[in-house]
Protein backbone atom coordinates (compact mmCIF):
# COMPACT_ATOMS: atom_id res chain seq x y z
CA UNK A 1 0.00 0.00 0.00
CA UNK A 2 1.19 3.11 -0.97
CA UNK A 3 1.45 6.10 2.11
CA UNK A 4 0.35 8.45 -0.65
CA UNK A 5 -2.47 6.90 -1.13
CA UNK A 6 -3.37 6.29 2.61
CA UNK A 7 -2.41 10.10 3.23
CA UNK A 8 -5.02 10.74 0.50
CA UNK A 9 -7.61 8.46 1.64
CA UNK A 10 -7.69 10.23 5.20
CA UNK A 11 -7.32 13.79 3.79
CA UNK A 12 -11.09 12.90 2.09
CA UNK A 13 -12.43 11.56 5.11
CA UNK A 14 -11.24 14.60 7.25
CA UNK A 15 -12.79 16.86 4.75
CA UNK A 16 -15.68 14.87 4.79
CA UNK A 17 -16.27 15.25 8.67
CA UNK A 18 -15.20 18.84 8.67
CA UNK A 19 -17.77 19.44 5.56
CA UNK A 20 -20.58 17.66 8.21
CA UNK A 21 -19.17 20.32 11.22
CA UNK A 22 -19.81 23.26 9.47
CA UNK A 23 -23.04 22.41 7.34
CA UNK A 24 -20.94 22.46 3.92
CA UNK A 25 -23.03 21.10 1.41
CA UNK A 26 -20.56 22.02 -2.04
CA UNK A 27 -18.19 20.05 -0.50
CA UNK A 28 -19.86 17.40 0.48
CA UNK A 29 -20.88 17.22 -2.88
CA UNK A 30 -17.47 17.18 -4.17
CA UNK A 31 -16.07 14.26 -2.09
CA UNK A 32 -18.48 11.89 -2.49
CA UNK A 33 -19.56 9.66 -5.60
CA UNK A 34 -22.25 11.06 -7.41
CA UNK A 35 -23.12 7.58 -8.40
CA UNK A 36 -26.69 5.52 -7.61
CA UNK A 37 -24.21 3.27 -6.11
CA UNK A 38 -23.48 5.36 -3.48
CA UNK A 39 -24.65 4.70 -0.27
CA UNK A 40 -25.15 6.24 3.55
CA UNK A 41 -26.51 5.09 6.72
CA UNK A 42 -26.83 7.48 9.54
CA UNK A 43 -27.84 6.88 13.32
CA UNK A 44 -31.14 6.05 13.70
CA UNK A 45 -31.93 6.15 9.67
CA UNK A 46 -32.63 3.71 7.00
CA UNK A 47 -30.02 3.35 4.24
CA UNK A 48 -29.88 5.53 1.81
CA UNK A 49 -28.73 4.88 -1.77
CA UNK A 50 -27.82 6.93 -4.83
CA UNK A 51 -26.19 10.48 -4.69
CA UNK A 52 -29.33 12.34 -5.16
CA UNK A 53 -31.09 11.22 -2.35
CA UNK A 54 -28.14 11.53 -0.16
CA UNK A 55 -27.92 14.83 -1.35
CA UNK A 56 -31.11 15.80 -0.13
CA UNK A 57 -30.75 14.42 3.48
CA UNK A 58 -27.46 16.24 3.71
CA UNK A 59 -29.23 19.54 2.93
CA UNK A 60 -32.18 18.71 5.07
CA UNK A 61 -29.56 18.19 8.04
CA UNK A 62 -27.61 20.83 7.10
CA UNK A 63 -30.98 23.53 7.20
CA UNK A 64 -31.65 22.58 11.03
CA UNK A 65 -28.29 24.44 11.65
CA UNK A 66 -27.12 22.76 14.79
CA UNK A 67 -23.73 22.78 15.57
CA UNK A 68 -21.62 19.75 15.88
CA UNK A 69 -18.02 19.30 16.32
CA UNK A 70 -16.25 16.40 15.60
CA UNK A 71 -13.29 14.26 16.66
CA UNK A 72 -12.33 11.52 14.92
CA UNK A 73 -9.68 8.42 16.28
CA UNK A 74 -8.62 6.38 13.18
CA UNK A 75 -8.82 2.33 14.38
CA UNK A 76 -7.66 1.06 10.84
CA UNK A 77 -7.30 2.53 6.93
CA UNK A 78 -6.78 -0.05 4.20
CA UNK A 79 -6.06 0.98 0.72
CA UNK A 80 -6.31 -2.13 -1.91
CA UNK A 81 -6.52 -1.38 -5.53
CA UNK A 82 -9.07 1.94 -6.39
CA UNK A 83 -10.68 1.27 -2.77
CA UNK A 84 -9.78 2.00 0.41
CA UNK A 85 -11.76 1.72 3.85
CA UNK A 86 -11.50 4.00 7.28
CA UNK A 87 -12.68 2.71 10.61
CA UNK A 88 -12.71 5.15 13.13
CA UNK A 89 -14.28 6.57 16.56
CA UNK A 90 -16.57 9.88 16.20
CA UNK A 91 -16.74 12.12 19.02
CA UNK A 92 -19.37 14.09 18.86
CA UNK A 93 -19.84 17.25 20.78
CA UNK A 94 -23.55 18.95 19.85
CA UNK A 95 -23.84 22.67 20.92
CA UNK A 96 -26.79 24.47 21.60
CA UNK A 97 -27.60 28.00 23.66
CA UNK A 98 -27.36 25.96 26.73
CA UNK A 99 -25.70 22.85 26.65
CA UNK A 100 -22.70 20.76 25.44
CA UNK A 101 -23.87 17.53 24.32
CA UNK A 102 -21.71 14.54 23.38
CA UNK A 103 -21.95 10.95 22.05
CA UNK A 104 -19.56 8.67 20.47
CA UNK A 105 -20.54 6.86 16.77
CA UNK A 106 -18.22 3.86 15.05
CA UNK A 107 -18.22 5.06 12.11
CA UNK A 108 -16.77 3.12 8.64
CA UNK A 109 -15.89 5.25 5.09
CA UNK A 110 -15.48 3.55 2.17
CA UNK A 111 -13.44 4.88 -0.99
CA UNK A 112 -13.33 4.44 -4.26
CA UNK A 113 -10.34 6.27 -6.73
CA UNK A 114 -11.99 7.61 -9.83
CA UNK A 115 -9.46 9.24 -12.42
CA UNK A 116 -6.71 10.46 -9.36
CA UNK A 117 -9.35 11.30 -6.88
CA UNK A 118 -10.77 9.37 -4.21
CA UNK A 119 -14.86 9.91 -3.79
CA UNK A 120 -16.34 8.70 -0.72
CA UNK A 121 -19.01 5.92 -1.84
CA UNK A 122 -20.38 4.68 1.43
CA UNK A 123 -20.71 6.06 4.66
CA UNK A 124 -22.26 4.02 8.42
CA UNK A 125 -22.11 5.76 11.65
CA UNK A 126 -23.88 3.84 14.53
CA UNK A 127 -23.62 4.69 18.20
CA UNK A 128 -21.91 3.69 20.44
CA UNK A 129 -23.96 2.90 23.98
CA UNK A 130 -22.47 3.61 26.83
CA UNK A 131 -23.60 1.76 30.48
CA UNK A 132 -26.99 3.30 31.85
CA UNK A 133 -25.25 5.10 34.94
CA UNK A 134 -23.41 7.30 32.15
CA UNK A 135 -24.38 10.62 31.44
CA UNK A 136 -23.45 10.66 27.99
CA UNK A 137 -25.58 7.47 27.39
CA UNK A 138 -28.50 9.85 28.86
CA UNK A 139 -27.36 12.53 26.73
CA UNK A 140 -27.43 10.27 23.21
CA UNK A 141 -31.01 10.32 22.65
CA UNK A 142 -31.67 14.07 22.76
CA UNK A 143 -28.50 14.79 20.36
CA UNK A 144 -30.73 15.77 16.98
CA UNK A 145 -28.08 16.50 14.56
CA UNK A 146 -28.49 13.39 12.68
CA UNK A 147 -32.27 14.23 11.93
Amino acid sequence: MSMSNEKDVLAVNQAFYRAFAKNDLKTMTDLWSNGTGSLCIQPGKDAIQGWEKIQTSWAMLFKCGHRVEIETDVITTEVNGDFAYVVLIENWTQVNRVNRLQAQSMGTNIFERLGQKWYLVHHHSSPIMQPERSPTRRLLPSLRFWE
